[in-house]
């Protein structure tokens, strides 16, 4: 399930960004946790990030809901 996390990210920021190329998502997976990393070119933050956060955010949620039907809990950090 996790990988489909990565694919979903990896999928939605390459679709908000200038650089699709610079998108780079790794995951680190522990017994009842997921954390992504979701890593963009410098011009493309604002982007990912959305004005007020709100990208962002939304992202962060459709992890965490995607996580909740795994019985995981999941973080999104964009680096």
């Amino acid at each position: 399930m996790a990988s489909s996390m990565k694919d979903l990210v990896e999928y939605v920021a390459k679709s908000i960004v200038d650089h699709p190329d610079q998108v780079h998502v790794s995951e680190i997976e522990g017994e009842n946790s997921v954390i992504l990393e979701l890593r963009v070119g410098p011009d493309d933050m604002g982007r990912v990030i959305g004005k007020g956060g709100r990208t962002a955010n939304a992202l962060r949620r459709l992890v965490r809901v995607l996580a909740a039907k795994e019985d995981k809990r999941a973080n999104l950090e964009i680096v």
